[in-house]
């Protein structure tokens, strides 16, 4: 454990402001901070915050467009071919289906429409189906797109920017040492080349973590600098919601003080990313959600993949309580 009593946390802020780069000891006193300094600590990350976003949240809607059905044995999910977690299986859905989708996202006042599927890959019939889908949102709806749909050729990723498509999601979960631990029918290096293969292809990658899957706090910082070097524009901080039925079941909870010096040192670490509160924040986080936007800027609304989220009046409040606007999509 290393010491943490005394420092000066706005320090930190300000090497963020100027984009310097914490040292790993830096990283590792953040997220070891004593609870009684958790205040100081997020009002530091504030003002790290605030000053490349002001004080705008943008919102996030994810669509499970397909759902289970996957080869790989990632041990979090509940779709996986390992998981006996009793969820809803399909295949891709219609496009009519992808088209009400967006437009549930525009009702949530979200900026960006997250189109997920699971699987190693998109099938050719599945892309065709999603690039018609988003030629049309583009076309009708003021809105991002955000496509999830596994590892990407070069062509693939063309296919999906020229249809319209904005970002990319390709979590690299964890970090490099701990991967085989957690999934086994791919590998860490696959996550990196599908995200740089987004990036060659102009869409903006988006690349995020999975917290409370057994990794050490070095981990942590790890996978911290390594969204960094890999220059994810958005990067969702997930934590873990342990679900019945895959093989992390009886991993516990983040604690929530624990939850937001995360949140804290990926802010320092990534000062002007996109930082996103996703799956799991309602029950990691709890009553102390309102102070993780103190460092986060983004948030996801609405259900999960598989699993239900807050309601939708709830974070439009939360927000609002907050003094914070919802950003609107800007294209």
């Amino acid at each position: 454990m290393t010491q943490t009593i005394g420092i000066e946390w706005t320090d930190y802020a300000s090497k963020a402001i100027q984009k310097a780069e914490l040292t790993q000891e830096e990283a590792l006193q953040v997220l070891q901070a004593e609870d009684d300094e958790l205040l100081s600590l997020m009002n530091a990350a504030f003002l790290v915050r605030k000053h490349f976003f002001g004080k705008k949240v943008k919102l996030n809607m994810i669509l499970n467009a397909k759902s289970g059905l996957c080869p790989e044995d990632c041990g979090y999910c509940s779709q996986s071919i390992v998981s006996t977690a009793p969820v809803a299986k399909y295949t891709m859905l219609d496009k009519e289906t992808l088209l009400a989708g967006a437009r549930e996202a525009m009702n949530r006042r979200a900026g960006t429409y997250c189109i997920v599927a699971s699987g190693r890959g998109p099938t050719e019939k599945e892309l065709s189906q999603v690039e018609e889908a988003v030629k049309e949102i583009r076309a009708t709806m003021p809105l991002k797109i955000c496509a999830c749909l596994g590892i990407l050729s070069d062509d693939q990723a063309t296919r999906l920017k020229e249809a319209g498509v904005h970002r990319y999601n390709h979590n690299l979960n964890t970090s490099r040492k701990h991967y085989e631990d957690i999934t086994t029918t791919h590998t860490y290096d696959q996550r990196v080349d599908t995200v740089d293969t987004a990036k060659r292809a102009g869409l903006s990658p988006c690349s995020g973590v999975i917290i409370g899957m057994g990794e050490s706090d070095e981990e942590i910082v790890e996978m911290a600098f390594a969204l960094r070097a890999l220059d994810a524009d958005s990067i969702p901080v997930n934590f873990l919601n342990a679900i019945p039925g895959t093989p992390l079941e009886n991993m516990g909870r983040t604690p929530a003080q624990k939850a937001l010096r995360v949140l804290a040192l990926f802010r320092f670490v990534c000062p002007d990313k996109e930082i996103r509160v996703a799956g799991g924040r309602e029950i990691n986080l709890r009553s102390l959600q309102p102070l993780s936007l103190y460092a986060a800027n983004s948030l996801f609304v609405g259900d999960y993949l598989t699993t239900p989220g807050q309601e939708i009046t709830t974070d439009h409040q939360m927000i609002e309580d907050l003094g914070f606007e919802i950003e609107l999509c800007a294209l």
